[in-house]
């Protein structure tokens, strides 16, 4: 018996720990390394790295660069995303915060590349089946994967995926549920495994008018739920969060672009860097949390293997099986070795690479076709220009690119990403001083134990501790990204 409470004073330790360690404000160097790590990986494979190395065409047939750095990504997100909700407390903040961290500055990067970029080496995509309202909407929403809607940036596929985490945890925390990640990172891992081919894509946008419908319904849902988690109103709150965690559902099951093993693989995966987070702070035991995320690796390396071949993977992000699977397992090693040292001290740059990694994987095909409209190079095949020179040459090239597109990453993120985002923080305080949010969880009520005569002392009964029956706190402190 007495061993019996040790794994609950183990987790309790441990939570403590994590929250000491969590102050509001703290950096998490190491995220923001393999942050830059992963944004520098998608610009390198966008530059088409691969064809300017010995034998590049065959690693790349084996290891997709890019689909590695976008992976890292989504890893990064599921881990510290549920973590900046919880920090906060109240999901006001959280959607504010999201909204002035990405959309300034996809904003100004659709901006430059329109009114800086000539048409031979624009970026933008404008076909909205000739309908520009509804490629502003599908973009506007971040949901451009789900609606049938050409994205306007090609690398904004992914964004359709973050917009989805951000439906589906702050639902779950709506209703005090954030805490449940570990079955639904198992179940949408199995989803993939064994419904990787069934569920249907682009099921509800057949004809244009149903295109129309969707994005119709998209953005009332979407503008209705978001306005009710930012009205401090915890019914409302919840009735946000059932809006949105439930059209989230509903896309993911029928009106995807990509296959189901590759929507459903991305969540899974997302859910499992939760699942790390949680196990680290002492949340669930480290035994599930090793059984979960390893249950979603193996099915995202399976699937690879299962699904991704011949004409199912020209539908994706990656070609070949083996180009999945590798750079998934990749990913999550990488993943795994940052988290390893995540109490050393770790080079400024990579910090400072992990603080301007969006406006890296934003800008970075923009500042690529930039400057070769200014070399007046071919948009296609620039590569084989560099191929030919010497390699002292070619790389100068390369790094040049490289030290350009930070330069310009820098620009934007002081620029646009940080006053944007301290405004966020300005907006939310002066809500919160006009309307403070009402919590969505208040705790059971605690009766105070009876005053017991020291005669009868030795024969009352034990007083029940303060708080436990109370329902654990919606805003578990973690730390924020």
């Amino acid at each position: 018996m007495m061993f019996k409470g040790l794994p609950a004073r183990r987790r309790a330790r441990r939570a403590e720990q994590g929250e000491r360690g969590a102050a509001p404000g703290s950096r998490l160097g190491w995220l923001d390394a393999l942050r830059g790590i992963a944004a520098l990986a998608v610009a390198a494979h966008h530059f088409e790295i691969m064809r300017l190395i010995p034998n590049g065409d065959t690693i790349a047939a084996r290891f997709d660069l890019g689909f590695y750095g976008v992976i890292a990504f989504f890893i990064v997100s599921g881990y510290i995303i549920p973590a900046s909700l919880e920090r906060r407390g109240d999901v006001r903040a959280f959607w504010i915060g999201r909204i002035f961290r990405i959309y300034p500055a996809l904003i100004v990067t659709m901006l430059l590349a329109e009114f800086v970029l000539p048409p031979d080496y624009q970026v933008l995509t404008f076909d909205g089946y000739g309908h520009d309202k509804l490629w502003l909407a599908g973009n506007g929403l971040m949901l451009s994967d789900m609606l049938g809607v050409v994205n306007a940036l090609g690398i904004s596929w992914t964004l359709t995926y973050e917009m989805l985490f951000y439906f589906f945890v702050s639902s779950l925390f709506t209703v005090a549920w954030h805490r449940r990640t570990t079955p639904i990172a198992v179940t949408a891992a199995g989803i993939a495994l064994t419904l990787g081919v069934w569920i249907p894509s682009y099921s509800l946008t057949h004809t244009l008018a149903e295109l129309n419908h969707l994005v119709a319904a998209a953005v009332l849902v979407v503008v209705t739920g978001v306005a009710c988690m930012i009205s401090g109103n915890a019914a409302l709150a919840r009735m946000g969060g059932l809006l949105l965690g439930g059209f989230g559902v509903l896309l993911v099951f029928t009106n995807g672009r990509t296959p189901a093993y590759e929507t459903f693989t991305i969540l899974a995966t997302m859910f499992a860097g939760t699942v790390v987070y949680r196990a680290q702070h002492g949340q669930i035991e480290r035994i599930e949390a090793w059984l979960s995320v390893g249950f979603v690796v193996a099915a995202g390396a399976m699937v690879g293997w299962m699904y991704n071949r011949d004409e199912m993977a020209r539908a994706t992000a990656t070609f070949t099986w083996p180009a999945w699977t590798n750079a998934y397992l990749a990913a999550w090693a990488s993943f795994g070795l940052f988290l390893l040292l995540r109490n050393r001290r770790l080079p400024r740059v990579l910090t400072w690479l992990g603080a301007v990694s969006f406006s890296v994987y934003l800008l970075h095909w923009p500042v690529k076709k930039f400057l070769l409209w200014q070399l007046g190079w071919d948009s296609n095949h620039y590569y084989n220009k560099l191929a030919a020179m010497p390699f002292v040459e070619r790389w100068s090239w390369v790094a040049g690119y490289v030290a350009v597109l930070l330069a310009v990453c820098w620009v934007v993120y002081r620029l646009v990403e940080v006053p944007f985002q301290n405004l966020g923080r300005t907006l939310t305080r002066a809500m919160n001083r006009r309307r403070p949010p009402q919590p969505l969880e208040q705790p059971a009520p605690v009766a105070a134990p009876p005053v017991i005569p020291a005669a009868h002392a030795s024969t009352a009964p034990e007083p029940v501790l303060a708080g436990t029956s109370a329902a654990p706190s919606p805003g578990g402190r973690g730390k924020s990204g």
